[in-house]
């Protein structure tokens, strides 16, 4: 379509006569809202009666906002400072006003032009969204890769050991768990959940410089070089990951950290081992909702069976697969009015290690040894490296399951089982 400007009537009437399917304009106001509006306009005749300023500025527009607009300006007489005004402001060519066939052609240029300068913006178009979708697509497999890169990369396996009640020897579980899996050739990290009366450390007499809480300065980016920075090492294979050793500590690790933390560890070691407070903390839950097995601990008691009643219903409740679940009775020859198989039924778990009371395991405790190192051929020894083992040929069996971390670490506790 060809826009024609001209205030004279008679010489916009011939004009558009000329140029068929043309649109007249007296003033330029109207071509203005025209060809901002129309966006298949190629050609603009600014007739001789048009000052040229006003031309010029159309023209200097017209090569900034659209470059496919040709302005085509009619003068009755062309002389030097016309086609010096004309090449300045942009303007496509500049025609003598009674050269009515040299206008046509004029037009018929004007609409190569932008038919060409359509294709190539169109070209451009297609080259950019190409580049793009190749961008993205490279994006996506990078991505991909790296996604496929940590699911083949070997992973750790989390154990938690947990109870609703304190006193029945569960740091001395996940304590001689950790050491014991270590003597195996097995790369172990202890990692202390219990902020407010944590005693890993104290019962491995170990002397922590740094603590969990120092996830607090690595804001956010918890990888394994900032994680070797926490740890208290302990033998070869084994480290851990001290509770505070102060209850005033300014910062405490949030949940969000110890997640990152359990996380990463699972790609530096063989085994997690971790202790827990004797309630359903956030901690305890963010630690559950990745294990690989839950070991239970309780005594011989009624109070004990009570607390561990009600943590293996919630547990059941909030869906942690009751295949996962280990459980270790303590002091299991207590003369209490209370069977080992009272205590089983009631629970409806079976004692997958019992411990018979002991004073060489309060010896252990006092010495900063654990029981299995320090009395290796006490029966109760003998009965948690016998569970370690059984532990860990029970993870490299359910290798090929489904990973606990694909929970989400949040939802596990809200996700009720139907029906």
């Amino acid at each position: 379509m060809t826009a024609v400007l001209e205030p004279d009537g008679a010489q916009r009437a011939i004009l558009q006569a000329m140029l068929h399917g043309s649109v007249a304009f007296a003033d330029v106001e109207g071509l203005d809202g025209h060809i901002r509006t129309t966006a298949n306009e190629f050609a603009v005749v600014i007739g001789p009666s048009v000052p040229g300023d006003a031309a010029a500025e159309l023209a200097q527009w017209a090569r900034v906002h659209r470059p496919d607009l040709g302005v085509i300006l009619l003068r009755n007489d062309i002389d030097s400072n016309t086609l010096s005004l004309a090449l300045r402001s942009g303007m496509r060519e500049v025609v003598a006003a009674r050269d009515l066939a040299g206008i046509t052609t004029a037009v018929a240029r004007a609409r190569s032009v932008a038919n060409a300068i359509g294709q190539t913006l169109m070209d451009e178009v297609q080259a950019a969204a190409q580049t793009a979708r190749a961008e993205v697509a490279a994006e996506v497999a990078e991505a991909a890769a790296v996604a496929q890169a940590e699911a083949d990369a070997p992973r750790g396996k989390v154990i938690t050991v947990f109870s609703t009640k304190g006193g029945v020897g569960k740091s001395l579980v996940a304590t001689n768990l950790g050491v014991a899996m270590s003597s195996s050739g097995r790369s172990t990290c202890l990692v202390d959940l219990d902020v407010n009366s944590g005693d890993v450390a104290i019962m491995l007499q170990l002397t922590p410089q740094r603590t969990i809480n120092d996830l607090v300065g690595f804001n956010g980016v918890i990888d394994a070089e900032g994680i070797s920075t926490i740890l208290t090492h302990h033998s070869d294979n084994l480290s851990v990951v001290a509770a505070p050793v102060r209850l005033d500590s300014p910062d405490q690790a949030s949940v969000d950290d110890i997640g990152k933390l359990l996380d990463a560890l699972r790609r530096m070691v063989d085994f997690v081992v971790v202790d827990t407070s004797g309630v359903f903390d956030d901690n305890a839950l963010c630690a559950l909702d990745r294990s690989d097995m839950i070991v239970l601990v309780g005594t011989l008691d009624i109070p004990s069976l009570k607390a561990l009643k009600l943590a293996t219903s919630t547990l059941d409740m909030l869906n942690f697969p009751k295949a996962t679940w280990k459980f270790v009775l303590n002091r299991a020859d207590g003369k209490v009015g209370l069977t080992s198989d009272e205590y089983e039924k009631t629970l409806d778990l079976k004692a997958d290690c019992s411990l018979v009371s002991s004073r060489e395991v309060l010896a252990a405790v006092n010495r900063g040894e654990a029981l299995v190192s320090a009395y290796p051929g006490h029966p109760n020894s003998k009965a948690l490296v016998a569970f370690s083992r059984n532990v860990t040929d029970a993870l490299g069996a359910a290798d090929g399951a489904a990973d606990p971390s694909s929970r989400k670490s949040s939802g596990s506790r809200l996700r009720l089982r139907r029906g």
